[in-house]
């Protein structure tokens, strides 16, 4: 459970619910099933196939008013106005100081604006974007009554088709449709290493869409290893390994920032680190070599060594994918990082070593997302 986690109370997911007796466990700031299936099975789902999973942590909010589109467009990093009709952009929230508050999605359908959050993040997120609606004609309306599935894997795409769902080209994008009887949102995510689908659904029919996925050939996995393949795929979550200490460009993450709209809350800082130099640590993406017998996943905090022992940088989360025999080798574990390394210890590409107890050994960086085929 991380810090934001903690501070909130947290519920069921409609998912957790509707499948009874299975272990729960906190996650994004909602209870859901830690694992579905064997570790090795929901792994080869997301890697080889496709895995139907929980997102029924995720918010959404309708901004509505006159003002709707220039009051948002000064409270987060990405674009507004620019948003094309059934897309969606990530956004980092900022303070004043342009340290980092929090991220969320914004949707954009015709002139309607839509944000998704987290809810570990929900309550804060909204409380810090009250104290900014002041002389704007602007309401935050939560939108409740439905709940999201996730599809995720390279073979999604066929879960889709066979039920005669849309695929869509690109991600970031979005459509809605009536299909068998219910009023279906299907959202195509971000994602490095597979295809990601959002599909949301009323709470009433989030069975029916559970079993219909199944049916179509979608294995199952639980939080711990869809947050696994997260982190395998290099995308950070905010809590983890964004925190609210972090600068913009310290996160790596430029997919979320615009320099080309308008004036934004913490903008200013986001513009003097861009012309006048570059920030002296950045997030990275390692994979990890653990020694023998332990072979684990280092915890957070685990500080990474140069080779003449000066410390380069601190792991911020870090996670073993279990692997089936033929699943990009023989079986076993594939170790991978996300960790805040120092700009100088990234210019000698050289590879670090850690130890944290029984979970030892070495790291390198990876210039982009593994292969698993």
């Amino acid at each position: 459970m991380t810090e934001i986690e903690a501070t909130t109370a947290i519920s069921e997911t409609t998912l957790a619910k509707y499948l009874a007796g299975s272990g729960l466990v906190p996650c994004c700031g909602a209870l859901t099933p830690q694992h579905l299936d064997a570790p090795e099975a929901e792994t080869g789902a997301l890697l080889a196939a496709a895995a139907v999973h929980d997102l029924g942590w995720m918010r959404r909010i309708a901004v509505r008013g006159e003002d709707r589109f220039r009051w948002l467009s000064g409270m987060v990093t990405n674009t507004v106005h620019d948003l094309a009709d059934n897309r969606g952009a990530w956004n980092l929230v900022l303070n004043a100081q342009g340290r980092i508050q929090g991220d969320l999605t914004v949707w954009r359908e015709d002139d309607n604006l839509e944000l998704e959050i987290e809810a570990a993040q929900y309550e804060r997120l909204l409380a810090h974007f009250e104290r900014f609606i002041i002389m704007d004609d602007v309401e935050l309306v939560p939108l409740s009554g439905e709940a999201a599935l996730g599809l995720t894997g390279p073979a999604a795409h066929k879960v889709l088709e066979r039920l005669g769902l849309p695929v869509l080209a690109e991600p970031m994008t979005r459509t809605r449709l009536e299909w068998n009887g219910m009023n279906l949102g299907v959202s195509r995510c971000f994602g490095a290493s597979a295809e990601h689908y959002a599909l949301w659904a009323p709470e009433t029919h989030m069975g029916r869409v559970w079993q219909y996925l199944r049916a179509a050939g979608a294995g199952r996995a639980g939080c711990v290893s869809l947050d696994a393949f997260r982190i395998a795929e290099g995308i950070p979550a905010f809590g983890a390994d964004i925190v609210e200490r972090d600068l913009p460009q310290e996160t790596s993450q430029m997919r979320a920032l615009s320099f080309s709209k308008g004036c934004y809350l913490g903008q200013e800082i986001v513009e003097r680190i861009r012309s006048r130099g570059n920030v002296h640590r950045h997030l990275r993406h390692l994979e990890l070599v653990g020694q023998e017998p332990a072979g684990q996943a280092p915890p957070a905090g685990t500080e990474l060594l140069a080779h003449d022992g000066a410390v380069a940088g601190q792991i911020r989360s870090a996670a073993a994918l279990i692997l089936e025999a033929g699943q990009a080798g023989e079986a076993g574990k594939r170790i991978f990082a996300l960790a805040m390394i120092r700009a100088e210890a990234e210019v000698r590409e050289q590879t670090f070593s850690y130890s944290a107890g029984p979970a030892s050994g070495t790291a390198r960086l990876l210039a982009e997302p593994p292969s698993f085929q």
